[in-house]
């Protein structure tokens, strides 16, 4: 094909392109005078950008190539721009005075208005990095000013609170630490309430016995190699540290017992045991045993003091229940319960099988009204997999496909999804509506779960402007299918607040979706989101294993140094959280050198110049 032919055939398409543009203006109109006046040209933007990607453009990003010319491949910051831009290009390729009645605008690698749009919600950067970093606050946030203080040193700019554990007292105490810390550093930190949202979970388990199991370390021969420490702790005090080998005994018991004393007990099997007495403090005793035992509430313990030559004799105070989760193989049957019944394992035979499947409820039973037969079930983040069998009046039952061949945990309060159901839940829960009322006095911008239809936006809308909080900052988390799908008329709907926001919520979007498709949703939502000029928030295990163990995986790190194309990446809790904000600073910061948005940014190499 001769080059004049093609430059022809080319400009013949950017011309339908644009036509394409102004038409989906037309189609799109009620929408685009709904929106914010601050996000008017944003969403003529996103609008454009429809226009442009409904239909396949491989073939004209070839030719475009071919003549030297941008391809349209980074075209979402300004689309009309970069489409005029081009013709203008071809028609100095061909010696034509005509010109467009719109000119082309400059092009620029940064949005303006992108720009001011992120920084309304998301507040000002730390020098030399433009995306923010969002953390979880854990509980400790709210007794620990000095850790929230150190979060904010080592990177942390946006707080995150997450309505779904706690309460009203944890959340004002967590807000004023931020507060505090953010007047000490001098650093500016964002505030942002996450609503729970009608996320479906599994009910309560039958409560299990009040029972602890102690475990000495042992190698792989199974001999014991180091004893295993517990604390005993007055029974009248309430203990918040973080380690799980806690038994309440009467205050007796400890103020008399010394250091190189020994407690005697027989443990639920009737085994003999003892403890020795290794240190005491102000928060009880520090004690070691070298056999495995189970204790119970109740348990007769006997002191032996050394010293004195005496024995006195104590009981275990109140232990908690622990739960005993459902074991669910594949093919097993699992029964949901409409009523609130504690879940409860199967009943087997005295030949081991199963005469009556396991139970649990389900926290929403209204969702089995939009359920059919053979949709999928996941539980518990996708890690058991099942179809719907038969739906009754009081019961659902799912025929198990996926866990492990030893079998898979369930526990209470745990995820359901139902990828391929049409649930139609409330946006806005009665919980979320109570707790608005609270993030409205203290927080920069609300989090709202699990938005399918532009009317779960609509409703927080409404309940805002119904408190007088219409300028709080909106963030819309994309953690479903339904979601993903409505994602532009969702965008738009979110446009009529100013500022807001899109959280990428990744676990359950990916367990809606598959893991094999998150890498290619999370593409699409970020070009739409760059589109309409909107900021977007990375979220859900990054760095995850690096939060937790201190050692972070290859894999996670090449994850990290991705969302340098979002404008904001979310850590979860965890002990090793410090290390985390640090280890993502540093990423953000040296990524910024060679990536802005889709943008590789061609920075001289090191090894260039030797």
């Amino acid at each position: 094909m001769a080059k004049f032919e093609k430059i022809a055939l080319v400009d013949a398409r950017l011309q339908e392109i644009d036509e394409q543009c102004r038409l989906f203006e037309s189609r799109y109109a009620p929408d685009l005078l709904a929106v914010h006046p601050e996000y008017r040209e944003s969403a003529r933007n996103l609008v454009h950008y429809l226009a442009l990607r409904a239909s396949d453009i491989q073939g004209l990003q070839e030719d475009l190539q071919s003549l030297g010319l941008s391809s349209l491949g980074r075209a979402e910051r300004n689309v009309m721009a970069s489409v005029h831009s081009v013709q203008s290009a071809l028609r100095s390729m061909t010696g034509s005075t005509e010109t467009n009645d719109d000119e082309p605008e400059a092009l620029q690698l940064r949005n303006p208005d992108a720009d001011t749009h992120r920084k309304a919600i998301l507040g000002e950067t730390p020098d030399g990095r433009d995306v923010s970093i969002m953390v979880t606050l854990p509980r400790e946030a709210a007794t620990n000013c000095a850790l929230v203080t150190e979060m904010l040193s080592a990177g942390m700019s946006v707080a995150r609170i997450n309505c779904a554990h706690d309460d009203e007292n944890v959340w004002a105490d967590m807000i004023r630490n931020v507060r505090t810390a953010s007047d000490t550093t001098g650093r500016n930190c964002r505030i942002v309430m996450d609503l729970a949202g009608p996320k479906i979970r599994t009910g309560d388990l039958l409560p299990g016995p009040k029972v602890f199991h102690i475990r000495p370390r042992r190698d792989p021969m199974g001999r014991t190699i180091a004893p295993r420490r517990i604390r005993f702790i007055p029974d009248d005090t309430v203990w918040r540290g973080t380690k799980t080998a806690v038994i309440p005994v009467p205050r007796d018991c400890i103020e008399y017992a010394h250091k190189g004393d020994k407690i005697r007990f027989k443990d639920t099997r009737g085994k003999k045991r003892i403890f020795r007495v290794v240190d005491k403090d102000d928060k009880g005793l520090v004690l070691e045993i070298y056999k495995g035992a189970y204790l119970a509430t109740g348990m007769k313990l006997r002191l032996m003091r050394k010293d004195e030559g005496e024995k006195l004799t104590y009981r275990v105070s109140d232990l908690p229940e622990v739960e005993q989760p459902l074991l669910l193989r594949p093919g097993d049957t699992l029964v949901l319960d409409r009523d609130a019944i504690p879940g409860a394992p199967a009943v087997e035979d005295g030949e081991g099988l199963i005469i009556e499947p396991a139970h649990i409820s389900c926290r929403q039973p209204e969702v089995f009204d939009f359920v059919s037969v053979d949709d999928r079930i996941l539980l518990n983040d996708g890690k058991i997999a099942g179809t719907v069998k038969s739906i009754t009046e009081t019961q659902l039952e799912m025929t198990v496909i996926k866990a492990k061949p030893t079998g898979s945990r369930l526990r209470g309060d745990r995820g359901i999804n139902f990828p391929d159901s049409d649930i139609r839940l409330p946006g806005l829960t009665m919980s979320d509506k109570d707790d608005l009322k609270f993030v409205i006095d203290h927080a920069d911008a609300v989090s709202q779960s699990f938005v399918k239809r532009p009317s779960d936006i609509v409703s927080l809308q409404d309940e805002l402007s119904a408190l007088g909080a219409s300028s709080l900052g909106l963030i819309i988390k994309i953690e479903t299918k339904k979601g993903f799908k409505n994602l532009p008329r969702l965008l738009l709907t979110a446009m009529r607040s100013y500022p807001a926001a899109v959280m990428i919520a990744r676990g359950d979007l990916a367990v809606e979706a598959g893991w094999e498709r998150l890498a290619e949703l999370q593409e699409e939502i970020l070009w739409l989101c760059e589109a309409a000029q909107i900021p977007v928030i990375w979220a859900t295990q990054v760095l995850e294993r690096t939060v937790k163990t201190g050692q972070p995986s290859r894999a996670e790190i090449s994850d990290a140094a991705l969302a340098e194309r979002a404008d904001c990446v979310m850590l979860n809790k965890g002990a090793h959280i410090l290390a985390a904000i640090s280890m993502l600073d540093n990423i953000l910061h040296r990524m910024q050198g060679h990536q802005y948005k889709k943008t590789p940014r061609m920075r001289r190499l090191k090894f260039s110049a030797e």
